[in-house]
């Protein structure tokens, strides 16, 4: 299976370089992305209307990144040159019959007279090169995470909605997680890679669920490091990523690495570091999708064994990075462990990510498949405490061919087609990220907000000078009583509120009187960036062709 946010348009290397001279001259910033602005001045020169226009941003920036990369723009120029041959501009144009290797480059009207007149303006000069010394141009958007002030980068900087993210981030949203120690209680504080990392799917089951053979089913290939038995085999949290080859890299190595999105874990000690590794190897799939691979949940005499490390802690900081989490259930184990309850009750808050799927269903018949669909049903009615009911996916996902005389063919027929509904959901998460992004930065700042009232609150609830010791014994022994004047005072949701115990147990280690007091101009930042700030940068970076 191959999932593209756009399909990877094959051209010629002749017309390839066409294509990246082209690039170059309509990237009017030098930092390799084609915004709306440029777009506009750009295809213009195609002459094409901007009802066609608005179709070929649509389908070449099917990510909604506000911006088309190299891989993007081509596509979007074949797109051009099949507009101007007389073709309707469909999203299932490209992959039609039409050759697109031998297609020639749209016919751009002026465009070459532009590109004679920079050459000749940049020939005895060059701006990146000081005593023969090339520049190296750092981003934008890696000196936001410096140590030196954010607030003088300028708005025009931002060139998608991710940067814009970003530079909301570290200017409104950081200063309120970092005065109310948010890193401490909730999360850790966001990086680069945090926002530029690839979405990813994880994978919780019980042992022997067939989690590592889903993924390499999806891969069609083993990774490095996987291993499959009847017994839990897979003794460590694994990411599956796309990388230069095939290699592992151990957990302590890709904790400290900038650009990967997992220095957070270090926080879980050397204890989980040890069970923790990086698979990489070039595949077409990982290069837009990262799978994270978990140790099978225990359950019986095995789940009595503690283990070394905070295993719901982690699965539950998985949880907040990913974009889609696969329950994985076996019809011959159905019970839900004491560790799988607690494993589940902590993606508390992500339920909208949360996909059920029963694999190795073609080991059953179909009477037995009716009852235990509904046997699973309520099990997690009983453990999700929802009145809805959660997406279950029925399927045998693995390189086998489906056991139709167990199944028979009604039973494949609905095999086919759940797992094609499946596969459907996984195409999407790349389409999806950037909205997903939205949506967690979203959820991320009324947290922080939340917090920040809870934490400034109990500082107000301290005594001035004496009965410190006794004053905060007392707040935390009714801290659930604290939240609901909170609630009351600010008028909150309840459910937006954090665990009670998880917060005391936190609380217990700090001293309330050197919390900080309110600080209105800091929450006024965060409502206006809600209010105002994402909206307009949505709103900014649409389909630039949109009326």
């Amino acid at each position: 299976m191959e999932i593209s946010s756009v399909p990877i348009s094959s051209c010629s290397k002749e017309h390839q370089k066409i294509y990246q001279e082209w690039f170059r001259f309509a990237d009017s910033d030098g930092d390799g992305r084609i915004t709306g602005g440029d777009a506009i001045k750009f295809f213009g020169m195609s002459n094409l209307n901007r009802q066609d226009l608005k179709q070929v941003w649509a389908i070449a920036d099917s990510k909604r990144q506000g911006y088309l990369g190299f891989s993007e723009f081509v596509a979007a120029m074949q797109l051009v040159s099949l507009a101007q041959a007389g073709h309707d501009i469909t999203h299932g144009l490209q992959n039609s019959n039409v050759d697109l290797e031998s297609l020639k480059p749209p016919v751009m009207e002026g465009l070459d007279a532009l590109l004679s007149a920079k050459k000749k303006h940049t020939h005895k000069s060059n701006e990146n090169e000081v005593n023969g010394t090339a520049l190296v141009q750092q981003s934008p958007s890696a000196l936001w995470f410096s140590s030196k002030s954010a607030k003088k980068v300028p708005l025009s900087s931002v060139t998608s909605i991710i940067d814009g993210l970003k530079r909301l981030y570290v200017q409104k949203l950081k200063p309120l997680e970092v005065t109310y120690k948010f890193n401490d209680f909730v999360s850790p504080l966001l990086t680069n890679s945090d926002f530029d990392a690839k979405p990813m799917v994880m994978l919780l089951g019980q042992y022997s669920t067939g989690k590592t053979t889903f993924i390499k089913h999806l891969l069609k290939s083993s990774y490095p490091g996987a291993h499959i038995g009847p017994e839990p085999t897979t003794d460590r949290f694994v990411v599956v990523m796309s990388g230069p080859d095939e290699r592992s890299v151990p957990g302590n190595t890709i904790a400290v690495q900038a650009d990967m999105p997992f220095s957070g874990l270090t926080t879980f000690g050397t204890a989980f570091l040890s069970k923790f590794e990086c698979s990489q190897m070039p595949h077409s799939l990982l290069e837009h999708i990262t799978f994270v691979d978990t140790p099978g949940v225990l359950s019986g005499e095995k789940q009595r064994t503690q283990r070394a490390y905070d295993f719901t802690g982690v699965t539950s900081w998985f949880a907040a990075k990913c974009d889609l989490i696969l329950l994985l259930f076996d019809p011959h184990k159905l019970d839900v462990s004491d560790e799988f309850k607690r494993v589940i009750s902590s993606l508390h808050g992500h339920d909208d990510k949360i996909r059920v799927v029963l694999n190795k269903a073609d080991q059953i018949d179909t009477q037995q498949l009716m009852r235990v669909y509904g046997a699973l049903m309520w099990s997690l009615g009983k453990v999700l405490n929802t009145p809805e009911v959660m997406r279950v996916y029925i399927g045998s996902f693995n390189d086998k061919p489906v056991n139709e005389a167990a199944t028979g063919p009604v039973g494949k027929e609905l095999f086919e087609k759940e797992q094609e509904d499946l596969l459907a959901d996984l195409k999407d998460i790349p389409k999806k990220a950037c909205d997903r992004r939205i949506n967690e930065f979203v959820k991320r700042a009324r947290a922080a907000k939340i917090h920040a009232y809870i934490i400034s609150h109990l500082k107000k609830e301290m005594p001035a000078i004496l009965g410190k010791a006794k004053a905060q014994q007392r707040l935390i022994d009714n801290l659930e009583d604290e939240f609901k004047k909170v609630q009351r005072e600010h008028h909150l949701p309840p459910g937006d509120f954090p665990d009670v115990d998880h917060f005391r147990d936190i609380l217990s280690g700090y001293s309330i009187d050197n919390f900080e007091k309110l600080k209105p101009k800091m929450i006024d930042a965060v409502d206006e960036m809600l209010g105002y700030d994402i909206p307009e940068l949505l709103k900014n970076f649409k389909n630039p062709y949109d009326q």
